[in-house]
């Protein structure tokens, strides 16, 4: 099915959690959301075959799916929800601030003022700051160099995969990781990476010049919507307790299936069976996630 189901290592997540830890991304059948989103779930930009199941993270995508059209809809839970639910937060020390810029794709550039918003950033955050990095941004020795000059650790999860190849089954637990080592956890666009945070134990801020993709086209009401709607999650201090409910919810955090229903609706064999509908796959370098295997 879409090559964007094994993003992030998604499709892997999901496979160990129901009993079917393969190093090979198992076939989903359906489309899995990748993102969050304030549609449907799904990315604006891909076409999608009628009649086939879409996998949403939580009710309220659901809702706003039907709203769309989108009839065949499941709620699912996401698969950050479903790590954390297999690897809970043990007692440790957390201690200042992972940023997450807003950041371009491979089809869109990110036009901003990275220097404006380092400004805003040390006039927010009172403890040490690391600054995590979309694979395109991070591989800019430009734009890395505006916030490691800046004094910021600078990092990357990695790259989220893409058309069957390249796929990383480590991304989410590198950010998990991450996260868990953080008090905060901040973006200038509310974006799955705060949600991660919060839902991870962090305490949430978006606030800062939200930049823009070039050619941005303010679907589903753009930032102008995000910003009315979730008016609570905005700004540099954020009730916390307002934000879980809001990260539960969107989340699907009180949605997760048991193993044995998500193993039906993806098609999935039990554990034991043979895996006989596999989808070929490249690999990350195990020492640089933004390096394939074979650029190792």
């Amino acid at each position: 099915m879409h090559h964007a189901n094994h993003y992030y290592g998604h499709s892997h997540v999901l496979a160990r959690y129901c009993g079917l830890d393969d190093p090979d991304p198992l076939r989903i059948h359906g489309y899995l959301q990748h993102g969050w989103n304030i549609g449907d779930g799904m990315a604006p930009d891909h076409e999608f075959v009628p009649g086939v199941p879409l996998f949403l993270w939580s009710e309220r995508t659901r809702r706003r799916a039907w709203s769309l059209g989108r009839r065949q809809t499941y709620v699912v839970g996401s698969p950050w929800a479903y790590l954390l639910a297999m690897e809970p937060d043990g007692p440790q020390r957390r201690e200042g601030t992972i940023w997450y810029p807003f950041h371009g794709w491979e089809g869109q550039r990110v036009v901003g003022d990275h220097g404006r918003l380092i400004d805003e950033i040390r006039a927010v955050e009172p403890g040490p700051v690391t600054v995590c990095l979309y694979w395109q941004e991070y591989r800019s020795r430009r734009v890395r160099q505006h916030y490691e000059r800046a004094g910021f650790r600078v990092v990357c999860h990695g790259y989220r995969g893409g058309r069957w190849s390249d796929l990383d089954p480590g991304f989410l637990h590198r950010q998990l990781a991450e996260l868990r080592q953080h008090r905060r956890v901040a973006s200038n666009r509310l974006c799955s990476a705060v949600f991660y945070g919060i839902l991870a134990g962090c305490e949430p801020a978006v606030y800062g010049d939200p930049m823009q993709l070039a050619g941005e086209a303010p679907v589903w009401g753009g930032q102008p919507r995000i910003r009315r709607q979730w008016a609570q999650l905005h700004g540099p201090q954020i009730d916390v307790a307002v934000a879980r409910a809001l990260a539960v919810a969107e989340l699907g955090a009180d949605r997760l299936l048991p193993p044995a229903e998500l193993r039906r609706l993806f098609r999935w064999p039990d554990p034991g069976a043979a895996v006989p509908d596999r989808e070929t796959a490249t690999t990350r370098c195990p020492t640089d996630p933004v390096r394939s295997e074979a650029e190792c």
